[in-house]
């Protein structure tokens, strides 16, 4: 799935829309985002030495996993972060990098989803950490 279908799932959109494609294999999500250098994150973060802040690559990973429940997104709820836990980064991400992000659901409760999530560069760990989502129906927003 690129990015236009991605749209008809996630509420974000430019420049927040941080997924370049997704694919589902078996009860698992596997999603790329290339940082091409002029994203609005990386001004500032830092001068001669741009890496991606671990706050937009936990971003990143939400964006991706997020597919996982896209059935209950059809159904007019938008996804928010409840909590991220244990959170560990391991490398940086930088301009040129594409990071692949893994997500698979772990358990659901009600409207709240627990979601494994890792992501990588060339095969080295960046970033893992357990997510969780609740779902919002629309009209409460």
């Amino acid at each position: 799935m690129q990015r236009e279908e991605i749209k008809t799932f996630l509420p974000h959109r430019e420049p927040m829309l941080l997924v370049d494609d997704v694919e589902m294999i078996g009860d698992q999500a596997i999603a790329h985002y290339h940082v091409k250098g002029d994203e609005f994150f990386l001004q500032g973060h830092f001068p001669g030495y741009p890496v991606v802040p671990g706050v937009i690559i936990c971003e990143i990973m939400a964006q991706s996993c997020c597919i996982l429940i896209r059935e209950e997104l059809e159904k007019g709820c938008t996804p928010f972060y409840s909590g991220i836990d244990g959170a560990r980064f391991k490398r940086q991400l930088r301009p040129g990098d594409t990071l692949t992000i893994e997500g698979r659901i772990t358990n659901r409760r009600g409207q709240t989803f627990f979601v494994e999530a890792k992501s990588s560069v060339d095969g080295q760990l960046c970033c893992k950490g357990n997510l969780i989502f609740t779902l919002v129906p629309k009209t409460q927003e």
